[in-house]
């Protein structure tokens, strides 16, 4: 018997060495360089899962919900968003979305070639039931929608009606946040969450950890393999939009694939090796690769600043900490720093400067700066380096070196502060390096301190923190909700106190007025009185200074390689194909215009 057991067990152990050595073949075969695309600078470490339901699959190329263009190569929105003019392009969704006559409620009809992997419809009732389980999850997108959007109902299969929460007076609370659900949101099938529903018991918490390796896509790619060196994607060559009421043709490459490097610097390499097609990384002096190296590397600008700024990594002041509650001590420290110095060392002047385009809440595009008016804010906008002029600030609110120490004390304690951001995060380190160069000259002690991500998130995303005082976060790019919805993210108080905030104002400042305004502006439709609203947002932004823009920068970095692919979407082109990294929103057009360098 002994030996019988000791027989099977050498058996099973061939078999599962077998069995691993297979799939470790399988995973190491090289995919043909003519048909795959290569990406880096989205995914960093292994994937958890294929879960569109959950926030923490680090899937990045898979799963990524966002209101400047969500990502689609395997889960898909009713309409996809494109940030150089605020269209929205119907992709699940047939035609245009339309509103009822009081601004309440939106209709959406559905494509009848829209269809699951399995082959199966997607109809209205898997939109409905997509999100009446994200609000029962209480996910990211769920927790997001749950206060503007009432319900969405199936009136029959190919009918989706949007109804809005209303105020007291029987108006949408917010109509921008129900057209961004349109373009953000994904739309998963009604079946398989019914699936997964039984298999977790409708346990909230096991639904969105479960790794979902059985989910129903409804996109041209789907997950062929992951391990900690790749994420590999397949074309479905069913793909319903082939359909001619869609793309009329299947995308290009045949694969897509992300390598997981170490850093920035191992992605950069790759890509001027030609071992990677598309970046989404900052790379300084990035004009240096095809001026001085002669690669066939390219941006979607042909100039500085070789993409288009959007967003505005900013400094916050977190305003749990007693000396950060003093205006002028915020406003001295951001009028001393030099941002020329930041644009140029920390971008390589990949950015507009603040003389170009000076500094309010919005970002540099012309629509953003046409919201507001900008001679009634002129005088408050400081364009920084003003040294003597923060020291003036200073001493007139009585923040002296009193011990002639070399620096100020403020109600008898000496100033010295944090300035924080993630380890590795080159571009910010260097900002807050300038930052803190400011300080010393204006007697304010400011030291760099640069955890890693994973203790950095957890700090800044807390109710309440006192381990950073002045540290970086981004701001939102374009978007639908835009400006409002970064008005929002610097001030709104709606986030103060809440754990886990990945929303915004993550300094914890309050404005009784700033609220008041960022509640009234998606209600606004008389254009004067909107200009007026945004214009004293950006008043009281500039007075309080709970935060500061230290750049501008895209929100995707975009450069790619052509020398396996060509024909990548650029500025002169006329295509209208955003430099969204061709999975964004409708950056994924570029995916179906794609040609080989040498067919």
């Amino acid at each position: 018997m002994m030996k019988t057991r000791k027989l099977l067990s050498l058996l099973l152990a061939i078999t599962m060495l077998c069995s691993l050595s297979a799939a470790a073949s399988a995973q190491t075969v090289e995919l043909p360089r003519n048909e795959t695309l290569y990406f880096a600078g989205l995914q960093w470490g292994s994937v958890n899962g294929w879960n569109p339901l959950s926030d923490d699959m680090n899937n990045a190329l898979g799963i990524t919900q966002s209101s400047g263009g969500s990502r689609i190569p395997m889960f898909e929105t009713l309409y996809m968003y494109n940030m150089l003019d605020g269209s929205l392009t119907p992709l699940i969704a047939d035609g245009d979305y339309v509103w009822n006559d009081a601004h309440t409620e939106i209709t959406v009809k559905i494509k009848a070639a829209a269809k699951w992997s399995d082959g199966t419809a997607i109809t209205a009732n898997d939109v409905a039931y997509t999100f009446d389980t994200n609000v029962k999850l209480g996910n990211a997108k769920g927790n997001s929608y749950k206060p503007y959007i009432a319900s969405v109902t199936a009136v029959d299969d190919s009918t989706v009606l949007i109804k809005a929460t209303l105020t007291e007076a029987g108006t949408a609370v917010n109509p921008l946040q129900m057209i961004a659900y349109l373009e953000e949101c994904y739309v998963l099938q009604k079946a398989w969450i019914q699936t997964l529903e039984t298999r977790c018991n409708n346990d909230a918490a096991a639904m969105k950890k479960d790794p979902a390796d059985d989910v129903v896509w409804s996109g041209p790619y789907t997950k062929q393999y992951a391990d900690d060196q790749k994420v590999v994607f397949v074309r479905n060559d069913n793909y319903w939009g082939q359909d001619a009421s869609m793309w009329g043709k299947l995308p290009v490459p045949k694969y897509l694939v992300h390598t997981i490097y170490a850093d920035n610097p191992a992605g950069e390499t790759a890509l001027k090796a030609g071992e990677v097609d598309v970046c989404q990384q900052f790379i300084a002096n990035i004009q240096d690769l095809w001026l001085k190296d002669g690669l066939p590397i390219s941006t979607y600008l042909d100039k500085a600043p070789y993409g288009i700024c959007v967003n505005m990594p900013t400094a916050w002041f977190n305003m749990d900490i007693p000396a950060l509650q003093n205006v002028a001590l915020r406003k001295a420290i951001a009028m001393a720093v030099d941002y020329d110095a930041i644009n140029q060392n920390a971008m390589t002047g990949q950015s507009p400067t603040f003389a170009d385009v000076p500094r309010s809440c919005m970002n540099p595009t012309a629509g953003e700066q046409a919201t507001f008016d900008h001679d009634a804010v002129k005088s408050l906008q400081w364009v920084g380096n003003d040294i003597e002029g923060a020291k003036a600030l200073l001493d007139e609110a009585g923040i002296k070196d009193t011990d002639n120490d070399g620096w100020r004390e403020l109600d008898g304690t000496k100033l010295s502060l944090n300035a924080c951001c993630p380890n590795g995060w080159t571009d910010w380190m260097a900002a807050m390096e300038i930052v803190a160069a400011a300080g010393e000259k204006i007697g304010v002690e400011i030291t760099t301190e640069f955890p890693e991500w994973s203790v950095y998130q957890t700090v800044v995303t807390a109710a309440k923190q006192t381990d950073y005082d002045i540290f970086m976060m981004w701001t939102d790019s374009a978007a639908p909700t835009q400006p409002w919805g970064r008005i929002r993210q610097l001030m709104s108080s709606e986030f103060n106190g809440v754990e886990g905030n990945w929303s915004g104002n993550w300094g914890h400042y309050s404005n009784a007025r700033a609220d008041e305004i960022i509640q009234a502006i998606p209600t606004t439709t008389d254009e004067a009185e909107l200009k007026k609203l945004y214009t004293e947002a950006v008043e009281i932004y500039l007075t309080d200074v709970p935060s500061f823009s230290l750049m501008y920068r895209p929100n995707m970095f975009h450069a790619v390689n052509e020398s396996v692919w060509t024909n990548f979407p650029d500025s002169t082109d006329g295509r209208n194909i955003p430099p969204s990294i061709c999975v964004d929103g409708y950056g994924i057009a570029a995916l179906y215009d794609l040609e080989l360098v040498n067919p």
